[in-house]
Formats: structure tokens, C-alpha cells, sequence
């Protein structure tokens, strides 16, 4: 207020406002409730959802990134936990569940502690050095395995499609492997397994065991003229990034036509230049053509004369890949095209898969991009099929890359909380109550293990406990036998990145929220069919900032 009583308006009129203490519970209620929303879906006994957009499209899964990216998410700092997990998949592909639902303890816990007074930079301090030690003991538990050991990495990829309601998880566990093996190269002594360079096609009909991988690439196209060849054998192949038609002039012109023998003389000149593009492909020697760009009906026509198989308008991704997995170079300049530009296979075919026709590349020399054709009964099969081969495939690419895994089945987990609670005295202070907190958090993710299976939390977190006070750090959950094993034995095993990512991943969002003690939301914008249609909270949609 100013002298006068006059009110200064700092802030828009509709704007909400929250502080302090209200602003944190605010954030930390909605954090919780996207991590149970998504804990029940937790391990290989965890459950799907069904979700359905606004269009009525629907998606069937148990993966926590899809779920919260398909989730019509509104609240701020839920958003936050929507961000936490589709880092996790492009990062490392797994444990996007275990990310949302460790970051949503850990603002249980911190919860509780700012309720006893204990501040939240304090805990974020505390919260800091746990995951920091956290990743110490990850690394000492880490067991090194070699790049050519396929069984391991069998194991891994199984591991990591178990939760994926998905059959003959062992059959793509292996084309996974394979298919990893073939793109991996070495650079500077160091593996680095690029899964993008891994095309997956997904074709509806036939069972999932019809999946295949096709060393080369399968494009989703077909041959642009019938009287073209459906199969090439001993196929040169080129890639040409410009359309095979008449360039248009790029300053406005107009021609002016007097006699029909003028007329003439013109298509004639066009035919003529097509013909030209077209002699220029034959003599370089390629009998298949990849065009990124539009092919003219008369190039259509002189192409299938000469016997050359040609697809139009393929994807800028997918002439990268044919490049890489046929070394054929990108040519924008037909005039430049020569037969050192061309790529090899040893077939190029267009076969007919479920509806539709499409182009395959096989039989390319040591190629550097492959790709897998999912096959599966209904469409929703083949989406969770997909979701699971990414899944595999990016857990075996990421081992290949570190060469280090941990055991699953919650047995890390336990064996950090159990070390962190030790080391958390040495630390001393306020700090020290967070680390114990961080530790009683991790044991979330063998407790949802146990109730997503429908065993007794707590007695089996304390047998897990006291397996793990005797020295045997790779005991965890056995989830289908519901008790606790050598998850060595039953051959558990998790890429160390994915683990430590998780932690790490949790613990900055978790931070990120606990640091929040103000929010300002503007007014929303609405239309004009909801005007005077709020729901509670004067908010479209009802609540604070529309709920979740």
C-alpha cells in the first residue's frame, strides 16, 4: 500500500498466487500422484493401462513413459515428473516407471522432514550427496561383461522387456542382440551402439514370431509403375535427393503460345529432358533409384522401359539409413552421378506384408543400418511389441557401450538404501536425516515389486534386508516364485547406466519441486464455448491449475 491507501496491482488481474509452505504441498501432491498412477504398473507382475485420447484412440501398455506421454497432463510440477521419464527412455530406454516413482518418495520423505522443520535446501544438500554416493556404490556392485558374450546380453534385453505384456520375449531378446552386433562400431577404442541406425517397421498380421530382421532396410513404399521389376538381384543402387520431373522456373514467367506447333515443341523439349535424367541414371549403372522427391509419370514410364526399379518421395531418415546400410552416396546433382556413388545389395524386392506392398533391401555388405519388421495379431500388439524391442534394444546397446550391469529384482536397490544409511552418520548435521531418508525412499521400488505381485511388502523388504546384511548383495525379488532369490542365478541383470540414471534423474526433479516455494499461474485463455463454464477453482477443467 501507498500513502493514500492506494493498492499498487503487480500482477494480472486473474493471476493465482500460492507461497511458501502451501506452494510446496501443492507441488508435492501432484508429483505423488503422477508416481501412483504409474507404480502399479511397476515390474514383470505389474499391471497395464488403457488409455483413450480425445479422438478415442487407444493405447494398451506398462510403460511409464508412454502412459504419462499419452496423459493429458496439466499441473506444473507434474509436468516435471512427465519430463523426468521421457529423458529416461531416450537416455536409456528402461526404468522410466522406477524414475516417476523414486522421485515421487523422495517428496514423500522431504515431506515429512520439512515438517519437522528441517528445511528444504537442506534436504536438496542432503538429497545431492546420497545420489552422489549412490552412484560410488552402483559402480563397486557393477559386474564387467564382455562385448562378445550374446548370452549375456540375452539376459539383459529379457530383463528389460519382463514388465511388456509381450510373448516370445527370448525370440526378440535375440533379434535385439543381432541387430545391435551389426551396427555397432568402435570409435577412438570405444563402442558406441547408435539404435537409431535400427529401423522398425511395424506391419499388422501374423504372430509376433513372424518378426524379422533384415540386414538392410525395409522401406515403406512400393514400385511407382507396374511394369517395373519386383525383383532385383545384384542391385546398384542410387539416391537421388531431387525430384525426376520438369523444374519449374524460380521467377514468374509466361510464355506465349501462337501455333499448336509451338505447343508441340515444348512437351517435346520436357520429354526430352526426362529422357536426359533418365539416360544419366542408366549410364551410371543403377538398376534401383530412392527418390527423396516427387518422379514425373513420363520418368515413370522410360525408368520401367530400361528395366530400373524406382520408389518415390522416401523420407530424409530413411535415405540416411539406405546410405549407411548400402554405401551409396546422397547425390543432389544427376550430372554428378557416377558409379562411385552407387550402393550394393544383393536384392531389392517388393513383397506384399499384411495390406500393403513395400520395398526391401536386402543382402547389404556389412551394413550399418538394419531393420525389424514387427509383426503381431491386432494393432495394439504390435504398438507394445515395438515399445519392448525399443526397450531391449536400447538396454543392449547401452551395455555394449559400458560393459557393466547390475543385478534387478530390487536387489540394488536395497543393497544402496542398506550402505546409505551407514554412510549417513560420517555426514552429520541436518543433511544426514536426508541421506536416511534417500535410503528409506529407494526401497520403494522392491516394495511396489512385492505388492504389484501380491506378496507382503513389508516381510519381504525385511527378508530382502537381512539377505543383504549376510554380504549376499545379489539377492532381490523373485516376482513369479514370490520369494527372494540370487538374482545371478535366475539371470537378472540391468545395465548399470539405467540404474544410475534413474537415481540420478529422480533425485534432480525431486530437488527441482522441494526448491519451488512460490507459484504464480497466470489466468488460462479460454474460449469462448467455456466461458462461464469452470469447473471448481475457476478453472476449466476444475482444481488447481486443471488438475492432472
Amino acid at each position: 500500500m501507498l500513502a493514500g491507501q492506494v493498492p499498487v496491482l503487480i500482477l494480472k488481474e486473474g493471476t493465482e498466487r500460492r507461497t511458501g509452505r502451501e506452494a510446496q504441498k501443492n507441488n508435492i501432491q501432484a508429483a505423488k500422484a503422477i508416481a501412483d498412477a504409474v507404480r502399479t504398473t511397476l515390474g514383470p507382475k505389474g499391471m497395464d493401462k488403457m488409455l483413450v485420447d480425445s479422438l478415442g484412440d487407444v493405447v494398451i501398455t506398462n510403460d511409464g513413459a508412454t502412459i504419462l506421454k499419452e496423459v493429458d497432463v496439466q499441473h506444473p510440477a507434474a509436468k516435471m515428473m512427465v519430463e523426468a521419464a521421457k529423458a529416461q527412455d531416450s537416455e536409456v530406454g528402461d526404468g522410466t516407471t522406477s524414475v516417476v516413482v523414486l522421485a515421487g518418495e523422495l517428496l514423500k520423505q522431504a515431506e515429512e522432514l520439512i515438517n519437522q522443520n528441517v528445511h528444504p535446501t537442506v534436504i536438496s544438500v542432503g538429497y545431492k550427496i546420497a545420489s552422489n554416493k549412490a552412484r560410488e556404490i552402483l559402480e563397486k556392485l557393477a559386474k564387467k561383461i564382455k562385448k562378445d558374450d550374446d548370452e549375456f546380453l540375452k539376459e539383459v534385453a529379457m530383463t528389460a522387456m519382463t514388465g511388456k505384456n509381450v510373448g516370445d520375449k527370448e525370440y526378440l531378446a535375440e533379434l535385439a542382440v543381432k541387430a545391435v552386433k551389426m551396427i555397432m562400431e568402435e570409435v577412438d577404442g570405444k563402442i558406441v551402439a547408435d539404435i537409431d541406425n535400427i529401423k522398425v517397421e511395424k506391419k499388422q498380421g501374423g504372430g509376433i514370431r513372424d518378426t524379422e530382421l533384415i540386414e538392410g532396410i525395409v522401406i515403406d513404399k512400393e514400385r511407382v509403375h507396374p511394369r517395373m521389376p519386383v525383383v532385383v538381384k545384384n542391385a546398384k543402387i542410387a539416391l537421388i535427393n531431387r525430384g525426376l520431373e520438369v523444374k519449374k522456373t524460380e521467377i514468374t514467367a509466361k510464355v506465349q503460345i501462337t501455333s499448336p506447333e509451338q505447343m508441340q515443341q515444348i512437351l517435346k523439349e520436357e520429354e526430352n529432358e526426362i529422357r536426359r535424367l533418365v539416360e544419366k541414371i542408366k549410364n551410371s549403372g543403377a538398376n534401383v533409384v530412392f527418390c527423396q522427391k516427387g518422379i514425373d509419370d513420363l520418368a515413370q514410364h522410360f525408368l520401367a522401359k530400361e528395366g530400373i526399379y524406382a520408389v518415390r518421395r522416401v523420407k530424409k531418415s530413411d535415405m540416411e539409413k539406405l546410405a549407411k546400410a548400402t554405401g551409396a552416396k546422397i547425390v543432389t546433382n544427376l550430372d554428378d552421378l557416377s558409379e562411385d556413388d552407387l550402393g550394393y545389395a544383393e536384392v531389392v524386392e517388393e513383397r506384399k506384408i499384411g495390406e500393403d506392398k513395400m520395398t526391401f533391401v536386402m543382402g547389404c555388405k556389412n551394413p550399418k543400418a538394419v531393420s525389424i519388421l514387427i509383426r503381431g495379431g491386432t494393432e495394439h500388439v504390435v504398438a507394445e511389441v515395438e515399445r519392448a524391442l525399443h526397450d531391449a534394444l536400447k538396454v543392449v546397446a547401452v551395455t555394449l557401450e559400458d560393459g557393466c550391469v547390475v543385478p534387478g529384482g530390487g536387489a540394488t536397490e536395497i543393497e544402496v538404501a542398506l550402505q546409505l544409511k551407514k554412510f549417513a552418520p560420517s555426514v552429520g548435521g541436518r543433511e544426514q536425516l536426508a541421506i536416511e531418508k534417500f535410503a528409506e525412499a529407494l526401497e520403494i521400488i522392491p516394495r511396489s515389486l512385492a505388492e504389484n505381485a501380491g506378496l507382503d511388502a513389508i516381510d519381504t523388504v525385511l527378508e530382502l534386508k537381512a539377505y543383504h546384511e549376510k554380504g549376499k548383495k545379489t539377492y532381490g525379488l523373485d516376482v513369479f516364485e514370490g520369494k527372494v532369490a540370487d538374482m545371478a542365478k535366475k539371470k537378472v541383470w540391468e545395465p548399470l547406466r539405467v540404474k544410475v540414471h534413474a537415481i540420478e534423474g529422480a533425485t534432480e526433479v525431486a530437488n527441482m519441486i522441494l526448491r519451488i516455494d512460490d507459484v504464480i499461474a497466470a489466468k488460462p485463455k479460454t474460449t469462448e464455448k467455456e466461458k462461464g463454464k469452470g469447473g471448481p477453482g475457476g478453472m476449466p477443467g476444475g482444481g488447481e491449475f486443471g488438475g492432472f
